[in-house]
Protein backbone atom coordinates (compact mmCIF):
# COMPACT_ATOMS: atom_id res chain seq x y z
CA UNK A 1 0.00 0.00 0.00
CA UNK A 2 1.50 3.50 -1.10
CA UNK A 3 1.89 6.20 1.18
CA UNK A 4 -1.02 8.01 -0.93
CA UNK A 5 -3.17 4.63 -0.23
CA UNK A 6 -2.48 4.81 3.27
CA UNK A 7 -3.80 8.15 3.62
CA UNK A 8 -6.85 7.82 1.81
CA UNK A 9 -7.53 5.09 3.72
CA UNK A 10 -7.01 6.70 7.19
CA UNK A 11 -9.44 9.90 5.67
CA UNK A 12 -12.23 7.24 5.02
CA UNK A 13 -11.68 5.60 8.61
CA UNK A 14 -12.50 9.12 10.28
CA UNK A 15 -14.94 9.76 8.13
CA UNK A 16 -16.82 6.69 9.06
CA UNK A 17 -15.65 7.35 13.05
CA UNK A 18 -17.86 10.56 12.69
CA UNK A 19 -20.77 8.92 10.58
CA UNK A 20 -20.79 6.47 13.58
CA UNK A 21 -20.80 9.78 16.04
CA UNK A 22 -23.28 11.36 14.15
CA UNK A 23 -25.52 8.46 14.18
CA UNK A 24 -24.81 8.11 18.27
CA UNK A 25 -25.44 11.96 18.99
CA UNK A 26 -28.96 11.47 16.90
CA UNK A 27 -29.91 8.25 19.36
CA UNK A 28 -28.75 10.55 22.62
CA UNK A 29 -30.97 13.20 21.26
CA UNK A 30 -34.19 11.42 20.66
CA UNK A 31 -33.31 9.46 23.92
CA UNK A 32 -33.29 12.82 25.86
CA UNK A 33 -36.21 13.69 24.31
CA UNK A 34 -38.20 10.96 25.36
CA UNK A 35 -36.96 10.67 28.80
CA UNK A 36 -38.17 14.79 28.89
CA UNK A 37 -41.43 13.25 27.25
CA UNK A 38 -41.83 10.93 30.40
CA UNK A 39 -40.40 13.24 33.10
CA UNK A 40 -43.14 15.96 32.31
CA UNK A 41 -45.76 13.20 32.72
CA UNK A 42 -43.87 12.35 36.54
CA UNK A 43 -44.13 16.01 37.23
CA UNK A 44 -47.38 16.62 36.28
CA UNK A 45 -48.45 13.60 38.77
CA UNK A 46 -46.28 14.85 41.12
CA UNK A 47 -48.12 18.37 41.06
CA UNK A 48 -51.73 16.68 41.51
CA UNK A 49 -50.83 14.31 44.68
CA UNK A 50 -48.74 17.32 45.87
CA UNK A 51 -45.24 16.21 45.74
CA UNK A 52 -42.12 17.91 45.97
CA UNK A 53 -40.38 18.26 42.12
CA UNK A 54 -36.93 17.16 43.85
CA UNK A 55 -36.44 13.61 45.29
CA UNK A 56 -33.40 12.93 46.83
CA UNK A 57 -33.76 9.87 47.57
CA UNK A 58 -34.79 8.56 44.15
CA UNK A 59 -31.83 11.05 42.68
CA UNK A 60 -29.33 9.40 44.72
CA UNK A 61 -30.34 5.94 44.02
CA UNK A 62 -29.95 6.96 40.05
CA UNK A 63 -26.34 8.43 40.49
CA UNK A 64 -25.52 4.99 42.13
CA UNK A 65 -27.08 2.83 39.16
CA UNK A 66 -25.90 5.16 37.26
CA UNK A 67 -22.04 4.49 38.34
CA UNK A 68 -22.28 1.36 38.34
CA UNK A 69 -23.49 1.34 34.59
CA UNK A 70 -21.02 3.69 33.30
CA UNK A 71 -18.22 1.54 34.88
CA UNK A 72 -19.93 -1.45 33.37
CA UNK A 73 -19.32 0.35 30.03
CA UNK A 74 -15.70 2.00 30.35
CA UNK A 75 -17.41 5.40 30.75
CA UNK A 76 -16.11 7.84 33.40
CA UNK A 77 -18.02 7.67 36.21
CA UNK A 78 -17.09 11.00 37.12
CA UNK A 79 -18.75 12.04 33.66
CA UNK A 80 -21.71 10.07 33.94
CA UNK A 81 -22.15 11.79 37.41
CA UNK A 82 -22.15 15.36 36.32
CA UNK A 83 -24.25 14.52 33.07
CA UNK A 84 -26.89 12.86 35.21
CA UNK A 85 -27.15 15.66 37.55
CA UNK A 86 -27.30 17.85 34.79
CA UNK A 87 -30.11 16.00 33.36
CA UNK A 88 -31.68 15.86 36.75
CA UNK A 89 -31.53 19.51 37.62
CA UNK A 90 -32.76 20.08 33.98
CA UNK A 91 -36.04 17.51 35.43
CA UNK A 92 -36.57 20.02 38.81
CA UNK A 93 -36.48 22.56 37.12
CA UNK A 94 -39.43 21.74 34.57
CA UNK A 95 -40.88 20.29 37.35
CA UNK A 96 -41.34 23.51 39.45
CA UNK A 97 -43.35 24.88 36.24
CA UNK A 98 -46.37 22.37 37.33
CA UNK A 99 -46.46 23.41 41.12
Amino acid sequence: MTSVDQEKHKLESLENYRDSIDRLDAILVFSLAERFKITEKVGKLKATVNLPPSDPTRENRQLERLKKLSLEAGLDPIFAKKFLKFIISEVIRCHKKFK
